[in-house]
């Protein structure tokens, strides 16, 4: 009878490590995309030298969503981008569901790409009995699977905290700059004068009157906390007289504040009225407003979708994606977003 062979099993004690087997999996970065601005997702995905992930969508006669990835996505590191133009509600939804189908899908690391973060001007009270949604959208997020959330320019910072998890706060501000640069003449730049529409919107004008070099005013403006949309624009701080101005804010929704401002800007003897933002919401009747003649130029970004209905002569728009695609690949092969914006992030 043959003598059995002695079986032994390496424990390595000395390191203190178990045994078990090594895989030789490597890291594998997939990115989806919700039906909100798949022209975005698919600039992003083509940045970052792949494709988005075949996904099968349907929205059934009774409005209910149905979500799935016809591919596998196990043990992936999972970047789903939505941003959260009209309708928005509808497409919170979808990302919810898409969530829950790659978290059930065993995707090992789910990062929610969110251009545009949905409901973040409700990011306090601020009258009594009044929700805080933004709050409520980022526990939406983390139960339905994310564990991170990316977003660019969000209207509150104090947003970040909210989230359970981390949270990467992109600016657009470089890719605006970046156009600025180019555009405004040497004549321009020494008459230029960043204006921040509102207070609240004053630490971002500053940092703009800093890489630019030039002069900060600002717009006090009074908004009737009962009355939606309306706003009344009291007074300037600042010199603007004969000065190219340079309205800088996060989004542009109906478009009242930025051309309210703009008609002051004019009125007190502004040469040009340049408006900057990085949301395109354009809510009617925001086109009809932005056509103003008190605004030279809008420049925007491409975070949400702005269909040709929506677009004007004096419009220019961005390409968001670069600045997304470098962010998921820096998040993805754990590096620093944060080297991305000179420490800001």
């Amino acid at each position: 009878m043959g003598r059995k062979k002695q079986q032994t099993v390496d424990l390595d004690t000395e390191r203190g490590i178990a045994p078990g087997l090594v895989a030789k999996t490597k890291k594998r970065l997939v990115v989806a995309s919700g039906r909100s601005h798949e022209e975005l997702s698919g600039e992003v995905a083509v940045a970052l030298g792949t494709q988005l992930v075949p996904t099968e969508h349907r929205t059934f006669a009774s409005g209910e969503i149905l979500t799935r990835f016809e591919v596998s996505i196990r043990g992936c590191d999972f970047f789903l981008i939505q941003s959260f133009g009209p309708p928005v509600n509808e497409w919170l939804m979808e990302t919810l569901i898409m969530l829950d189908a790659a978290k059930r899908a065993s995707a090992k690391r789910i990062t929610v790409v969110a251009p545009y973060f949905p409901y973040s001007r409700q990011d306090k009270k601020g009258r009594g009995r009044e929700p805080i949604s933004a709050r409520l959208v980022a526990d939406l997020f983390k139960t339905a699977g994310a564990d991170r959330v990316m977003s660019v320019d969000l209207h509150a910072a104090q947003i970040q905290g909210f989230f359970d998890g981390p949270v990467d706060h992109l600016f657009a501000k470089p890719v605006l700059l970046e156009y600025f640069e180019k555009t405004l003449s040497p004549e321009d730049r020494t008459k230029l004068t960043v204006v921040s529409p509102d207070t609240g919107r004053v630490r971002v004008a500053d940092t703009w009157s800093d890489s630019l070099g030039a002069p900060l005013a600002i717009i006090h403006k009074r908004r009737d906390p009962n009355v939606a949309n309306q706003v009344t624009v009291n007074e300037i701080v600042g010199q603007v007289d004969g000065r190219v101005c340079l309205l800088v804010d996060d989004m542009i929704d109906t478009g009242g504040t930025i051309v309210k401002a703009a008609q002051a800007l004019k009125a007190n003897g502004a040469e040009r009225v340049i408006v900057a933002a990085t949301h395109a919401i354009f809510s009617d009747p925001a086109v009809e407003r932005l056509q103003d003649l008190s605004i030279d130029e809008v420049v925007v970004t491409d975070t949400v979708p702005i269909p040709d209905e929506k677009r004007f002569s004096t419009l220019t728009i961005l390409p968001i994606a670069p600045l997304l695609a470098r962010a998921i690949r820096e998040v993805f092969e754990d590096g620093s977003v944060t080297s991305m914006f000179d420490g800001a992030a």
